[in-house]
């Protein structure tokens, strides 16, 4: 047979070819259907899942990150190669601050990024930027703490009960600022604090545990053009990016801070504050940041996206395998200079279990960052409706919304299904077992009813409105911001 003749022969028309492709599948699905007659409907489910995730559709991709530890996942699944054993060829890029990044992966540079929790969401509502955007992965459970500067906890320390080595009782709560707050209006001075954005988690734990404390954290009255955040408040709460939170405090711009980290144990490092709240006091377990894509990305590359949460699952485990035991790694990739660029000292004193308050004062935090264990990367819609509460707590939803509502905006913004899809090609793969996720058969996307609050109020993620009429301080029912309040 001529040369020609045997290039001819092995050639396949498209219509053979899609002949011969549903032949493969169809002796693919009888094999499938033996396995699963052998092994049951579980582990059949689960070699579907992994047999539906094909190649990724767009392989090179840029994600974008914010200079903080809870990036982590990020630098982990590029260092260790989970995402190029999925395919993908990722460059990733740290932002100035989080309206650059959001921008970036509205505006298309970035094809998804390390986002704050509230942002997928209030894009999608329309608060701020408009865009729909998705998160199919939660990134970590806690990671923040509040910053005050030494004058104001050298006010606080003498009024804080002590433990029986001369150490404050924690956690502490807003109300032993109060009085120093109360002063600095006798003086004709404002109260300041900082916090990364808007919409950010730290947004909502500063004005959670101010409010706690018996502290008006200020509203929003966006309808009439307020996107400060300041009316009525006792406390004025601006945006700083979080590398400048230390320096800014330093300045006197700001008297403290809630950020992540390693911004809060610089200030103990330079001298020039002190935590003294985390976040894990405030709400136990509480959940942090997000990857987040347009949902556009999502239905466009779907292979993509599920190899993108494949990659970062495994990522998230690997930071929290064997009790912590890669954190020591893991916090000398994040320093550095492309991930958080901070000295490894800093980046070590949360990131391996402990945390310094005042000088000396180190405590263990064993949860101080969760990346995996505690189902911390499912991204659970009850999650979700907590941040649309505060959002309407603090008026930057302007009006009173049915329950419904808020299901409604969880669900358009957390995608559960695309996460199960991931975990389940991992639990195929024999990477990781059905038990260190969530019962995909059982689960609704909502944890159970809780109180791990610093001020132990109840929250019902099925009951929104209900959960907001609990507060003293805050918008509930159909109140609304009062036009030209100062």
């Amino acid at each position: 047979m001529k040369s020609d003749q045997l290039n001819d022969a092995h050639e396949i028309s498209p219509t053979a070819d899609r002949t011969h492709t549903g032949r493969r599948r169809f002796m693919a699905s009888a094999v499938a259907l033996a396995v699963g007659a052998v092994l049951g409907r579980s582990a059949f489910s689960e070699a579907l899942a992994a047999d539906a995730v094909g190649p990724a559709e767009k392989p090179q991709l840029t994600l974008g990150f914010i200079k903080l530890t809870d990036m982590a996942p990020l630098a982990i699944a590029y260092e260790k190669g989970f995402f190029q054993d999925e395919g993908l060829f990722v460059s990733l890029q740290a932002q100035a601050n989080w309206k650059v990044l959001l921008d970036g992966v509205i505006g298309g540079s970035l094809d998804g990024a390390h986002m704050l929790a509230g942002q997928p969401l209030a894009a999608t509502i329309g608060f701020g930027s408009k865009a729909h955007l998705v998160t199919p992965f939660s990134m970590d459970l806690n990671g923040n703490a509040i910053t005050v500067s030494n004058s104001v906890w050298q006010q606080m320390l003498p009024n804080l009960p002590k433990m029986a080595d001369g150490k404050p009782v924690h956690p502490i709560s807003a109300s032993y600022l109060k009085p120093i707050v109360e002063d600095y209006k006798k003086q004709g001075k404002p109260f300041k604090m900082g916090m990364v954005f808007p919409v950010s988690t730290h947004n909502y734990y500063l004005r959670y545990w101010l409010a706690a404390g018996g502290l008006n954290p200020g509203f929003y009255d966006p309808a009439h053009g307020d996107t400060n955040g300041q009316i009525d408040a006792q406390v004025l709460l601006s945006v700083t990016p979080p590398p400048q939170m230390p320096s800014t405090l330093q300045a006197g711009t700001i008297d403290g801070y809630c950020v992540g980290e390693p911004w809060n144990e610089q200030a103990i490092m330079k001298g020039i504050g002190v935590p003294i709240v985390t976040d894990l006091e405030i709400w136990k377990n509480n959940p942090e940041k997000v990857f987040g894509l347009t949902d556009e990305f999502t239905k466009k590359y779907p292979n993509t996206t599920i190899r993108l949460v494949k990659a970062l699952i495994r990522a998230g485990h690997w930071l929290d395998e064997n009790n912590n035991a890669n954190r020591k790694e893991a916090v000398k990739i994040l320093a550095k200079s492309q991930y958080v660029g901070a000295d490894e000292a800093v980046i070590a004193k949360s990131m391996t279990g402990t945390f310094e308050f005042d000088k000396g004062d180190v405590r263990p935090v064993p949860d101080f960052n969760v990346f995996f264990r505690d189902n911390a990367t499912y991204p659970y819609y009850s999650d979700a409706i907590w941040f649309l509460t505060q959002m309407r707590r603090w008026g930057q939803i302007g009006e009173e919304k049915p329950d419904q509502w808020y299901f409604d905006t969880a669900k358009s913004v957390y995608k559960p299904n695309i996460y199960q899809k991931a975990a389940l090609a991992l639990i195929a793969e024999g990477k990781f077992k059905p038990s260190q996720f969530p019962d995909f058969a059982t689960e609704t996307g909502f944890k159970p009813v809780t109180d791990t609050f610093i001020d132990k109020i109840t929250y019902d993620a099925h009951k929104p409105n209900d959960y907001l009429a609990q507060f003293k301080i805050g918008f509930k029912g159909n109140e609304m911001p009062k036009v030209g309040a100062a």
